[in-house]
């Protein structure tokens, strides 16, 4: 099993995820540049952190233009698994493969810190490892994590369950106080309506070791590894 790890100018979260693969899955991962129009046999592609093209415009706005993003676009409509990490989840909503979009946190203010976000499904290729409302200690850093969508498209999240994580308070319950950004449904993390592609806020890669003062993240990359077998059946009756 291979992870592609997409590097956009700007980025800076991409060396800890890659870290994060070998350490948690013991999987290869490989760079994908992205100017690359090929994903070079990666079996699942992350989006990771940071600061795409500057965050010029507005998040994920030019990065949605990057080569890589019509062969990541084609390969999720194939079935492949697909996580889009704080600016990465951006940039899938940019690119119309995630919905809603980020506003600015809603204090106008850099957040960085520890949060609790709780499981709201366990049934996308990124949960699995997780059970039903567990709670995850993960890190966020973010400037515009306010997650908006209007009324219809709430709707729809909430009918085909794809709101996938919550930011919460440490015993699962979702308050006001917990809503660090001021995201809609105090939304962390959406999924869509495939449940191949997820984009979180949170920084689970972040959060696979001891020292870090959370193993959380584990279970994101646990569960992409338990996913894969099954998303390849997939891909290939798709095919």
């Amino acid at each position: 099993m291979k992870f592609g790890v997409v590097v956009f100018p700007g980025s800076n979260c991409d060396h800890d995820t890659v870290f994060a693969i070998h350490t948690v899955t013991n999987q290869q991962a490989e760079f994908l540049w992205h100017s690359e129009t090929d994903l070079h046999g990666c079996d699942v592609i992350i989006l990771p952190g940071g600061f795409a093209y500057g965050d010029y415009l507005r998040t994920g706005a030019i990065a949605k233009f990057s080569p890589i993003m019509q062969a990541i676009k084609q390969f999720s409509d194939d079935g492949g698994i697909v996580l889009g990490i704080c600016n990465g989840f951006q940039i899938l909503q940019e690119a119309g493969l995630l919905p809603g979009s980020m506003l600015r946190n809603r204090k106008l203010k850099f957040i960085c810190r520890q949060v609790s976000i709780r499981t709201e499904t366990n049934d996308t290729c990124f949960t699995n490892a997780c059970s039903k409302g567990q709670v995850l200690s993960l890190p966020i850093a973010h400037n515009e994590g306010n997650f908006y969508a209007d009324n219809s498209t709430m709707r729809v999240l909430a009918d085909n369950n794809q709101i996938v994580f919550r930011f919460c308070n440490e015993q699962g319950e979702i308050t006001e106080a917990a809503n660090v950004n001021g995201s809609l449904g105090n939304i962390a993390g959406i999924c869509n309506e495939r449940r191949n592609v997820l984009g979180l806020m949170p920084h689970p890669e972040r959060a696979c070791e001891g020292i870090l003062g959370s193993r959380d993240g584990r279970l994101v990359f646990e569960s992409m590894v338990n996913a894969f077998v099954p998303s390849r059946m997939g891909m290939a009756n798709h095919q």
